[in-house]
């Protein structure tokens, strides 16, 4: 029998292999796999929003500089943010975690002391989970529910030529904010006498340990009313998720270089590092931020919003998905991939 590796595949290849093998039967069942969260009829003017993830040690955290109670904050946060992805409001959630027997009881505690700032930031409940043991370090999956109206839910396959692409917040923080903790540690691995050197890093380090999912930006579109015509979250690095919307709606896209929103700490770190900040930009990873197009009569309603971006408008040729520089050059967006720790992003 022939053995074909998973990396043959990457992620996106096998969820779309996994999403091959299952087509939804139940009427109910509006959208299943490949979106930000699975939409459910619930025959009341709202959908039911439903979405996993998982986070695990030594592939998407480091216990050696993430604090426990950071830890339990960003698992909620990144699936709140798949159902802020469909412009929905999180309403419930589950937590499951393995754990091995060097966690003591305090070191729990911390760990949900997270999830509980979470929840009272994002007005979610938590109601339930599952507990077991694990021989491989600690895992938390966390499936989060929320609720959307009918008439104002937004898929990634929405968009059309001439929409107008828009970011909220800045790109590539939290990918320094990683680089900076990574080389910490090694530098502590080297001399454990050396004191951390992040004083002025605290929004890039914040960024990366304690990101937040933009459920603001949901209710400020829904004050305008607007609905985006697409929409994801940016989770794998803007050039990943800007292909997910092109190739879900059938389109091509131009993306300005000069509207990419990246902070000046951002900048600044990666030239320490050596690192393009358009590169970190359209290809790091664990913003959260939100990336959404929307037709240009609703433009009026949100362009003096200081949270959100216009960054290009989507084209009618899907082959053409471009960056322009500023000197007028184009480039295609190709994506490389957020290759943090891992990602099991869907």
């Amino acid at each position: 029998m022939t053995r074909t590796e998973l990396a043959t595949l990457g992620e996106f290849g096998l969820i779309e292999r996994i999403n091959q093998q299952f087509t939804p039967v139940l009427p109910q069942t509006i959208k299943g796999i490949g979106d930000d969260a699975a939409v459910i009829d619930t025959a009341t003017e709202e959908y039911l929003l439903v979405s996993t993830d998982m986070l695990v040690e030594g592939v998407h955290f480091d216990l050696s500089y993430v604090p426990l109670k950071h830890l339990g904050y960003k698992a909620i946060a990144v699936n709140v943010s798949d159902i802020a992805a469909m412009n929905g409001i999180p309403r419930q959630l589950t937590v499951s975690i393995g754990l091995s027997n060097r966690f003591s009881v305090e070191a729990i505690d911390e760990l949900y002391a997270g999830i509980q700032a979470a929840c009272e930031a994002y007005k979610v409940d938590l109601v339930g989970g599952d507990t077991t043991s694990s021989r491989s370090g600690l895992l938390i999956s966390v499936t989060a529910v929320g609720v959307v109206d009918k008439q104002k839910i937004s898929y990634r396959n929405g968009a059309k030529p001439n929409d107008i692409i828009c970011i909220t917040g800045d790109l590539g923080a939290a990918y320094m904010g990683l680089q900076l903790l990574e080389r910490e540690k090694r530098e502590f691995l080297e001399n454990p006498d050396m004191q951390p050197q992040l004083e002025d890093k605290s929004y890039l380090v914040g960024r990366q340990l304690k990101p937040e999912a933009r459920t603001d930006i949901i209710y400020e579109l829904l004050e305008a009313g607007v609905v985006p015509t697409s929409m994801i979250d940016i989770s794998d690095g803007l050039a990943s998720e800007i292909l997910h919307l092109c190739n879900q709606s059938g389109t091509g896209a131009q993306v300005f270089e000069e509207n990419v929103p990246i902070a000046d700490d951002t900048f600044l770190s990666a030239e320490e590092f050596k690192i393009s900040p358009l590169t970190i930009a359209l290809n790091g990873g664990e913003d959260y931020e939100l990336l959404f197009t929307i037709q240009q009569t609703d433009y009026e309603k949100i362009k003096n919003s200081p949270h959100i971006s216009f960054v290009g408008f989507m084209t009618n040729d899907p082959s053409n998905v471009e960056l322009v520089t500023k000197g007028g050059s184009r480039f295609p967006i190709k994506a490389q991939g957020w290759q943090h720790l891992g990602n099991a992003q869907s």
